[in-house]
């Protein structure tokens, strides 16, 4: 673990993402760094594509969710 230099811009932008996420501001910077690092391996998938492939690595069935 570190700490990791940011524009206080871009800090501010995570600050108010992760209210909206339920996620706190490192959380967010987190899903951030980890969500573009896997665009730049996979530069075909979509945000959409990436997010159903985490679920999927997760055992976790978003339907099932919609269904309760």
């Amino acid at each position: 673990m570190g700490i990791v230099k940011i524009d206080d811009d871009l800090h501010e932008q995570a600050r108010r993402a992760s209210t909206v996420m339920c996620r706190s501001i490192n959380a967010q910077a987190e899903f951030w760094m980890k969500v573009g690092m896997l665009a730049e391996a996979n530069p075909t998938l979509s945000f959409n594509d990436i997010v159903k492939q985490q679920f999927a690595a997760a055992h976790v069935d978003p339907a099932s969710l919609a269904a309760a």
